[in-house]
């Protein structure tokens, strides 16, 4: 491994990492958790004393390569968990990290894996690092964000999420990839196909561990921790630390250093928190107000027939809108993200899909159409602006009969928000908001449909065809990724490229009658 810096400090740390086979066995370090407070379990204490914070990137044990990308990337000075963590995980220790959302976990966690696993190559359908996270869009977030510093140091990905093509995936598995992004119920499926396994894997990441567990992938992600190596460096971070990541913790976790940025409910409190009381006959109205501000917004509401309404309904009255939930595809909704982040649309209307892993820069208000169901759900919701010390609102309509649970919501979050009575074409709803009138002229947004059996299709021979799904999984955005700098122009081709591809489809079909391609035509 090629790396910059070696110190006294660094080569100490590895104590512990060599002995850890022996340790884990004995439970070494893994104290019970105290008594919940307030929802959340008493975070382990260390053991081992951490090495302390650095100041700069240069002080770590980082890849020169490495370190060069990061000033590519104007990645000049370290996030506080990443200068807490990094240490200590570039010595193999395991890591308990607590930090709200945008405060940079993600490097904090993905730094240390891919500057450990750099030099080694990984044997065909056996990764060496595996990154667990609960959904698709956080699986896309997480390539994006570690794709300039994978390919410094020559490291192979593969993401593998529900909604894609599987062999697509498997694929990019068979070609070997050294680091494996995932959800849990697609890696339990290429492991169940022979096309995983994970004794190789010697870094494990859980990424919004919280959420995984509320989402009961609990047994999953428990099965697919059972499969890495035993003596692995695991680490595990989250916005917010409950009952049931207090078990994985105990399990799995050997020793840990603990970092918490700030308590969970202060997860938000670089933002503005406004609930504004709106009666029902006229909280269509306002919705639609809102939405029609200068500026970009997130609107959540709790159903997908709730949003595929709304956003008709926003369409109609001007305003750019586009639905995301977990009944489109998953290449419509990269797409319908793409169209949010470069500005096609104004109004990203969602469910609580998009309440993780979806960074928009510059995103400065979060509406709750639709109160969220419970004080973490509104903690990740909100997440969605105030990112990496930026400002933001968070804005929640609530009806007269959901006033009481709204208030006990709150609480719970630690959260004392701004309370106003509003009403729709006031001027209070557009100083909070920006809210303004929508012009009435219906707008159309061009409709990310991206059928995936029609671009299977477009090969001109089967021959062709598996050589794309073998061939490092291009095409595919969070599908599976080669070298992982190919996903996100492979995205945009195939988001784009479709529907010129027609013509070309049936070319195909006329010289090759009968066959595979011709098949598979007919499929489309």
């Amino acid at each position: 491994m090629n790396r910059a810096r070696t110190n006294d400090r660094r080569r100490s740390g590895d104590g512990p990492r060599r002995s850890r086979s022996a340790g884990r066995p004995q439970n070494s370090g893994r104290r019970p958790a105290a008594a919940p407070q307030g929802g959340e379990f008493a975070l382990p204490k260390t053991i081992t004393p951490a090495l302390p914070a650095v100041e700069t990137f240069a002080e770590l044990d980082l890849p020169a390569r490495m370190l060069s990308a990061l000033g590519d990337q104007g990645v000049t000075v370290p996030f506080p968990i990443q200068a807490a963590t990094l240490p200590n995980s570039l010595a193999g220790r395991d890591v308990l990290g607590r930090g709200r959302t945008g405060s940079g976990k993600t490097l904090a966690f993905g730094l240390a894996l891919l500057a450990r696993t750099a030099g080694k190559r990984a044997e065909p359908r056996r990764p060496l690092a595996l990154v667990l996270v609960p959904t698709r869009e956080l699986a896309q977030q997480v390539t994006d964000a570690l794709t300039p510093y994978a390919r410094a140091v020559g490291l192979r990905s593969a993401t593998v999420v529900g909604g894609m093509s599987i062999g697509r995936q498997a694929g990019a598995l068979r070609s070997g990839a050294e680091v494996v992004v995932a959800t849990p119920g697609r890696l339990k499926d290429l492991i169940d196909r022979g096309d995983c396994a994970l004794g190789d894997v010697t870094i494990t990441v859980l990424d919004e561990a919280d959420q995984m567990t509320d989402m009961g992938f609990m047994p999953q992600v428990t099965a697919l921790l059972d499969q890495v190596a035993p003596d692995g460096q695991r680490m595990l971070f989250s916005a917010t630390l409950d009952r049931n990541v207090d078990k994985l913790v105990r399990r799995y976790l050997t020793d840990p250093v603990v970092h918490s940025v700030d308590p969970s409910a202060g997860a938000v409190t670089t933002m503005e928190h406004h609930v504004l009381h709106v009666q029902d006959e006229d909280k269509q109205r306002t919705t639609v107000e809102i939405a029609a501000r200068d500026g970009r917004v997130i609107m959540f509401l709790d159903t997908k027939h709730r949003v595929d309404r709304l956003v008709k309904q926003l369409l109609k009255s001007g305003v750019r809108a586009a639905g995301l939930h977990g009944g489109k595809s998953q290449p419509q909704r990269t797409r319908t993200l793409a169209q949010f982040k470069d500005g096609q649309v104004t109004a990203l209307v969602a469910t609580n899909v998009a309440a993780r892993g979806i960074h928009v820069d510059n995103l400065d208000l979060v509406v709750n159409v639709d109160p969220p169901g419970d004080h973490k759900d509104y903690l990740h919701r909100g997440g969605r602006t105030a990112r990496a010390g930026e400002s933001g609102s968070v804005v929640t309509l609530v009806t007269p009969d959901q006033r009481r649970e709204m208030t006990r919501l709150m609480s719970l979050a630690g959260i004392t928000p701004q309370v106003t009575p509003v009403r729709a074409g006031e001027a209070e709803l557009a100083r909070i908001t920006g809210a303004q009138a929508p012009s009435g002229v219906p707008v159309v947004i061009a409709a990310p449909v991206v059928e995936r059996p029609r671009r299977t299709a477009s090969g001109s021979s089967s021959r062709g065809r598996r050589g794309r799904s073998s061939g490092r999984g291009g095409g595919q955005g969070a599908g599976a990724s080669g070298t992982s700098n190919r996903t996100g122009a492979a995205q945009s081709r195939t988001g784009q490229g479709r529907p010129a591809g027609d013509t070309p489809r049936r070319r195909p079909r006329r010289q090759s009658a009968g066959g595979a391609t011709g098949s598979a035509g007919t499929a489309a």
